[in-house]
């Protein structure tokens, strides 16, 4: 009897295992993301940006941010 149970939990884990992160990633995203269409549109062109330069809307924000305060820490310094 325990055999049995030991051997159903076995097959139970290796295919619920058997998932990917994609798979998972997937499944719990209709949750995470908003309904809002500003949020959609957003998520669209964020996903976009990142396809052609691989970087997001955030990350350039930060990069070009950080280069114009160097810019101005400098001026301020000489």
């Amino acid at each position: 009897m325990i055999k049995l149970k030991l051997t159903i939990l076995f097959i139970i884990l290796i295919t619920a295992s058997g998932c990917t992160e994609f798979a998972l990633l997937m499944s719990g995203s209709s949750i995470a993301i908003s309904q809002n269409a500003y949020a959609k549109a957003y998520n669209g062109i964020d996903f976009l940006t990142y396809v052609t330069t691989e970087k997001s809307i955030k990350r350039h924000i930060y990069d070009e941010t950080k280069k114009h305060v160097q810019t101005l820490t400098r001026f301020r310094n000489d």
